[in-house]
């Protein structure tokens, strides 16, 4: 049974950071390409960031390049997405999927003075 379970969300104000963390459980994880995305309210979901399985090649929306770094640990079968100088356009629902299209559950990013 695939699991992704994200977490590390949180109230944060402008300029601040977050790291948010994606642990998967279910499937061969150091196999496949793992992403985040994120749902802000009355918007669609859109990609963030992306990493290859070896974690050799990455990507980002323009959005957020420069701000947030993806990264992975295989030992581990964790993603992260590090957050800076983090802005209210932010906020918003951010999942993780892997490469069958799998989901997980989200973690809320809400950045607010």
């Amino acid at each position: 049974q695939v699991q992704l379970v994200e977490s590390g969300g949180g109230l944060v104000q402008p300029g601040g950071s977050l790291r948010l963390s994606c642990v998967a459980s279910g499937f061969t994880f150091s196999r496949h390409t793992m992403s985040w995305y994120r749902q802000a309210p009355g918007k669609e979901r859109e990609l963030v960031a992306f990493i290859l399985n070896t974690g050799g090649s990455i990507n980002y929306a323009d959005s957020v390049q420069g701000r947030f770094t993806i990264s992975r640990d295989n030992a581990k079968n964790t993603v992260y997405l590090q957050m800076n100088s983090l802005k209210p356009e932010d906020t918003a629902l951010y999942y993780c999927k892997n490469g069958f299209g799998d989901w997980g559950q989200g973690t809320q990013v809400t950045v607010s003075s």
